[in-house]
């Protein structure tokens, strides 16, 4: 859990506040405060933690609206209500919620795993019409390899088809 009294970063309180205005509200949050980096477009990804586990995620890895502000709001209330893993989050789970959100860098290409270091970099394998992202520096996932596995899972890759690989950076917030 957060320690009592601690700041927020202004993107991940415009998360929260997004995510608790629409299971509140039922309404999209309408952000007032402008923030530096809303004037940039990027990928964006947040998720929810409930005490320690994972909540929700949903993300963007290329931008696909005019903001950050406007990928987090659209990504927030997706990770409230649409993650496929989870039902949607209840009015009594919001106290118990923590939020991240990471933004990020516009994915390389890279010719093999060597040029991956899980704790750095994020990953996103393709393969024709398939694709799978990993954000970096998960808890458990300390190998490329590993990355590469679970990203192939998640968009059915077999192990066997032919990839590409991507690896991006993110700033992460908390």
């Amino acid at each position: 859990m957060r320690e009592e009294g601690k700041k927020l970063h202004p993107l991940v309180e415009l998360a929260k506040e997004t995510v608790e205005h629409y299971i509140q509200e039922g309404k999209v949050f309408q952000p007032r405060k402008i923030h530096p980096e809303i004037t940039e477009r990027a990928g964006v990804f947040v998720s929810l933690k409930k005490r320690g586990e994972l909540r929700g995620c949903i993300g963007t890895f290329h931008p696909t609206k005019e903001t950050i502000v406007d990928e987090i709001v659209a990504n927030a209330v997706n990770s409230a209500t649409k993650d496929p893993r989870f039902p949607p989050v209840q009015v009594a789970e919001l106290p118990d919620l923590e939020y991240t959100v990471d933004v990020l860098s516009q994915p390389e290409c890279i010719e093999s795993e060597a040029s991956l270091d899980p704790k750095k970099y994020g990953v996103i394998v393709e393969s024709e019409w398939s694709r799978g992202l990993l954000l970096p520096d998960l808890e458990g996932v300390d190998t490329a390899q590993l990355q590469i596995e679970i990203c192939r899972r998640k968009a059915g890759i077999m192990p066997d088809d032919p990839i590409t690989l991507y690896r991006f950076v993110v700033r992460r917030y908390t």
